[in-house]
């Protein structure tokens, strides 16, 4: 009994405080993950003040990732990189590889003379900045460079330079009771720095009490660097919009040379007016307007010269320029082969616009009734394709590897064709649709090829030693150069004797057995067709680089016989470089009531 008696009394004491005990273990249990919660919505609810800081510069995370998106589905597909050396389509390609040409002459800055200088690393960090650039986006950034406006914008950017720092201390202090006061203020200097910004981007759009704005912020500021503040808060908060800021530059830029890349891809609204204008014209007119030059289409004896285009007002400064600078214009025949929707419209310009005494065909290469040789199905028009090769190579006096570009014009799938087009001519000179011919062309049919079949200028610095992760045929000699379009003059008895059309389509057929079809199919398999075919034409005759070289020599280009505007920057479109647009320009008719009615000129 008084083990029982005893036991009742000690279990009534100790009920209350256990009860209590659990009680409040239960309260801590849900107060800290409230309390935890509450410091989390604190802390988001001060980095969205304003316009939503926090949350408007994180959005181009994800559109940036949309953008790749965007880039990968528009963009052509490419083999992948090989190791030492990569090949990019120059106008489609969106995340590309360096564009700047070896052509270009380098600018020498005093600041790289100085040795162990910071001025010369900082310029030394910049040319790789800019070499990063190019790799990554091509020849926009070329244009962006040449094209990048001086500073106005000052106090614009100190206002942005102000409203970082003023972001990265407001956290920090707003959690500071007794500093509520200058919260509100630092809070207030930032929600107006926000919606300031948000409308102006030079300094002439900045409303009038811009500066008095300034003196609050800095006074501001100034008032929450003397207050003692958590340094590793601050540090951190500078860290995250260091790094959205980084994203948000890095979306603008995919998102600038995704634009570039789709305006210098884009039919101009004036050329595609004039064609629409032209084939409605056709339609309309009444009037014979044929002519009977059969006889001269198929004379062997005539300079022939062979032009795939679907622009007008290019193939037509191209048949311009030649017949202007020849000696013999009555000699000059022109063939050229376009597709359906330009076929009417090229029609009417050249049968109403006379070149001397030069004749021009327009043919439409889909009413010739050839046939894709693997398919069975109608061919259809395919123009010069470009591209930039970038290989590495090793400096042996400073043992440092050197990313070296070349660019390449090489012939289509329709190219191909010409033998089979043509069974009368024996010898033809093929030009492509973006060159300025500036001297008598008639010299180049009186060039002894010593039995080569293709009369092209060579790249000896790229050889197909750079290319051979793409050659899947067998027997290449890798020493052998590549060569470029834009002039060439073709031995066409040759290349049906030694059947090169049907040795580019089996090469075609066997380097797309395993990977498919690509861009970089065409390249390979013309290189390797035209092997120890070339006939290497002096340089004097074609200079390249004036669609995406801004260093060319201008007394160079005056004295070449022929320009080719290889690149993405053509002197048609709006971002052709300026400096070269005249050589181009003087060839078009600015009378024609086409070209005013379309706002060409």
């Amino acid at each position: 009994m008084k083990g029982g008696g005893g036991g009742l009394p000690a279990k009534r004491r100790w009920k209350g405080p256990l009860v209590v005990a659990v009680l409040g273990l239960v309260f801590l249990s849900m107060l800290v993950p409230l309390v935890f919660l509450l410091g989390q919505h604190n802390n988001a609810f001060h980095s969205t003040i304003g316009h939503g800081t926090q949350q408007r510069n994180a959005a181009p995370v994800d559109q940036s990732t949309h953008m790749d998106d965007v880039i990968r589905r528009l963009a052509p597909t490419i083999p992948k990189d090989f190791g030492n050396s990569s090949v990019k389509k120059t106008g489609s390609d969106i995340n590309g590889l360096p564009v700047q040409a070896d052509t270009r002459k380098p600018v020498k800055k005093k600041s790289e003379t100085l040795v162990g200088d910071n001025t010369s690393k900082n310029m030394t960090d910049a040319d790789e900045n800019e070499m990063i650039c190019e790799l990554k986006f091509g020849s926009y950034c070329l244009w962006r460079k040449e094209h990048r406006e001086k500073m106005q914008d000052s106090v614009v950017k100190r206002m942005k330079d102000l409203l970082f720092v003023a972001r990265a201390y407001y956290p920090s202090i707003a959690k500071l009771p007794a500093l509520d006061k200058l919260s509100q203020e630092m809070r207030q200097n930032i929600q107006d720095f926000e919606r300031v910004l948000s409308e102006a981007t030079t300094d002439k759009d900045l409303p009038p009490q811009s500066e008095k704005k300034l003196t609050k912020m800095d006074a501001a500021i100034a008032k929450a660097k003397s207050c003692h503040v958590d340094c590793n808060n601050v540090d951190k908060k500078f860290r995250q919009l260091v790094d959205l800021t980084e994203d948000e530059a890095n979306f603008h830029t995919k998102q600038s040379a995704f634009l570039y890349k789709l305006a210098v891809q884009t039919m101009p609204k004036s050329l595609h007016c004039l064609s629409m204008r032209l084939t409605v014209e056709y339609f309309k007119s009444s009037l014979d307007i044929e002519q009977n030059l059969d006889e001269k289409f198929v004379n062997p004896n005539l300079y022939h010269y062979i032009i795939f285009s679907k622009n007008i007002l290019a193939s037509s400064a191209v048949i311009n320029s030649t017949v202007v600078h020849a000696r013999e214009s009555e000699k000059q025949v022109f063939h050229l082969l376009t597709d359906t929707e330009n076929y009417y419209a090229m029609k009417l310009w050249f049968l109403r616009n006379t070149y001397g005494d030069a004749a021009v065909q327009v043919l439409n290469i889909e009413d010739l009734k050839l046939y894709n040789h693997h398919k069975g199905a109608p061919l259809h028009l395919s123009l010069p394709e470009e591209f930039r090769v970038s290989f590495r190579r090793v400096d042996k006096l400073t043992s440092t590897t050197q990313i070296k570009t070349e660019y390449l014009s090489m012939f289509s799938h329709s190219h191909y064709l010409i033998p089979k087009i043509f069974q009368n001519l024996e010898k033809v000179v093929v030009l492509d649709d973006d060159i300025i011919v500036q001297r008598d062309l008639s010299a180049l049919w009186n060039l002894d090829m010593g039995g080569k079949v293709n009369g092209a200028v060579q790249f000896c610095a790229l050889k197909l030693f750079h290319l051979k992760n793409y050659m899947s045929s067998s027997g290449i000699d890798y020493n052998s150069c590549a060569w470029t379009s834009g002039v060439n003059l073709i031995d066409l008895s040759r290349w049906r004797t030694r059947n090169l059309t049907e040795k580019y389509q089996r090469l075609v057929q066997e380097m797309s057995r395993d990977d498919g079809l690509s861009e970089t199919t065409t390249l390979s398999a013309s290189l390797v067709t035209f092997q120890g075919l070339v006939y290497d034409l002096e340089e004097s005759w074609i200079l390249s680089g004036l669609g995406h070289n801004y260093g060319m020599d201008l007394e160079a280009l005056k004295t070449a016989a022929v320009l080719h505007f290889d690149g993405s920057m053509k002197p048609w479109l709006d971002l052709g470089i300026p400096m070269y647009k005249s050589f181009w320009k003087k060839f078009l008719n600015q009378q024609n009531q086409f070209l005013n009615d379309c706002n060409i000129n």
